[in-house]
């Protein structure tokens, strides 16, 4: 083959190139054309697609969550008890209705008894399994049963199948617990 073709070949290949190229990037960019926030893609926020869902199920809209805030200094925890902190103005809440995760501090000395149903993570802190028997609480995320008196592991998903099961700070560890919890719980 001649130099000049060969030459003339390869400054074709490039020309198609950059033109096949070119028409597939305006594919592209017309592809994705919609801002953010516009008619075309509208931005929401979790509680306005709470209150829209509230509406479709034919329930009111609720202006709070009926827990206090503040910390959990009390005796008892405000997660799903039925209460709403004394505003008449809303409906109370139903007992396990809620997916609310609450933020709850154990201190030394304290237990964190979880109701039924209830899920723990503990966040920071050294914490043990309280349990009354032979069964104890559902680690979910390495799938084994952890009984009383049991590590429970920081970061793992804890389920609390019956009442009177919880965690409390390991002994002699002078630092609290923080947990998020959702669904009901005692703090005694």
């Amino acid at each position: 083959m001649k130099p000049y073709m060969k030459v003339s070949l390869a400054a074709l290949a490039i020309g198609v190139g950059v033109w096949v190229g070119s028409v597939y990037s305006n594919t592209a960019i017309g592809a994705g054309t919609s801002q953010p926030g516009t008619a075309d893609d509208p931005v929401v926020t979790k509680s306005y697609v709470d209150q829209q869902i509230q509406k479709a199920l034919g329930g009111g809209v609720s202006t709070g969550s009926g827990n206090s805030s503040g910390s959990n200094s009390g005796s008892t925890g405000s997660g799903n008890s039925g209460s709403t902190g004394g505003d008449t103005s809303l409906p109370p809440l139903v007992s396990g209705a809620s997916d609310a995760v609450e933020i709850v501090t154990v201190k030394p000395g304290q237990q964190l008894i979880g109701k039924s149903g209830a899920e723990f993570i503990v966040r920071s802190g050294k914490a043990v399994i309280v349990s009354e028997g032979t069964n104890g609480v559902a680690d979910l995320t390495d799938g084994i049963d952890l009984t009383n008196g049991q590590a429970a592991p920081t970061n793992h998903l804890l389920s609390f199948p019956r009442d009177g099961r919880g965690i409390a700070v390991l002994e002699g560890n002078k630092y609290s617990l923080t947990v998020m919890v959702r669904g009901g719980y005692t703090l005694k």
